[in-house]
């Protein structure tokens, strides 16, 4: 059976003359939609035609509706209508690929990786992309950032049904293990979108307070070691001059004490003890 949609021929193709997409973007299928589709497709039929190319006189590739194919299979349906287009093996791809970019049934990393394939396998940049899509070039670029985020969270993410603000305010925690505490706090007290927000910040807040109380720290430690490098010097000066001298350093919670011991007379013995602890 032959019609014409908007200038479209559209004819009517065997399933089994069907054969899968290899550009499909979506990596899983709700058994629950699929089972309504298939009920709606057995009262009014399929409304829109899948579409598809001719690769020969008796086989075709799919190029976009593969929810349609599979819920007309559950169905029983032995044909599909079809739109066949005319295409090369990149045009196809991209057309898939753009297709399902383009519905509202795909998870946002799905969408992230599928944006990311139609760059990376095509050499598309972000502008064209971006012009394909009918998406701002800054929405790209949010979208792709989210691909960071490691296959374990993504799948977390994803079960506890998290959003993609979510998943792109987890982003400005770059400690992996930190990452996902603050992950498994946010499932657990249930935090939403500016809740999270506000804890990531307070959490990166006291961290850096913390980095900056550790510096400081250390630089006093560095500083403290100049000073007594300083001391020494001095003694091992006045000792190449001849005059008798040594260090004693005193340590407490709060203090460091050096105490500088120099000899009257050049013959004076040094204390043993004062030599065992000269610094």
């Amino acid at each position: 059976m032959l019609l014409n949609i908007g200038g479209r021929r559209v004819c009517e193709i065997p399933i089994v003359q069907i054969r899968p997409c290899r550009m499909q973007s979506r990596k899983s299928f709700s058994h629950e939609k699929l089972r309504e589709l298939a009920l709606s497709i057995k009262q009014n039929g399929i409304l829109q035609p899948i579409t598809v190319r001719r690769l020969s006189s008796l086989e075709y590739e799919l190029i976009s509706g593969e929810r349609r194919l599979r819920a007309a299979v559950m169905c029983g349906n032995k044909k599909i209508p079809c739109i066949v287009l005319d295409c090369s093996d990149k045009q196809a791809e991209i057309y898939s690929l753009i297709e399902n970019l383009q519905r509202c049934d795909l998870n946002f990393f799905e969408e992230a990786e599928g944006i990311q394939r139609l760059m990376k396998e095509y050499g598309m940049t972000k502008t064209d992309t971006a012009k394909k899509l009918g998406k701002r070039q800054s929405t790209i670029s949010n979208k792709l950032r989210i691909l960071k985020l490691d296959d374990e969270e993504k799948e977390i993410i994803l079960k506890y049904n998290l959003t993609e603000r979510h998943a792109r305010a987890l982003l400005k925690i770059e400690d992996t293990v930190l990452r996902r505490m603050i992950l498994s706090e946010i499932i657990e007290e249930s935090m939403n979108v500016s809740q999270s927000e506000k804890y990531i910040d307070e959490v990166l807040r006291r961290k850096s307070e913390d980095r900056q109380k550790s510096q400081k720290k250390r630089l006093v430690i560095k500083n403290i070691k100049i000073f007594e490098n300083t001391i020494n010097k001095a003694v091992d000066t006045m000792r190449s001059s001849g005059i008798n001298a040594v260090t004693k350093q005193t340590e407490t919670d709060e203090f460091i004490e050096f105490t500088v011991r120099i000899a009257k007379s050049k013959n004076k013995p040094v204390d043993e003890e004062q030599k065992n602890k000269t610094a």
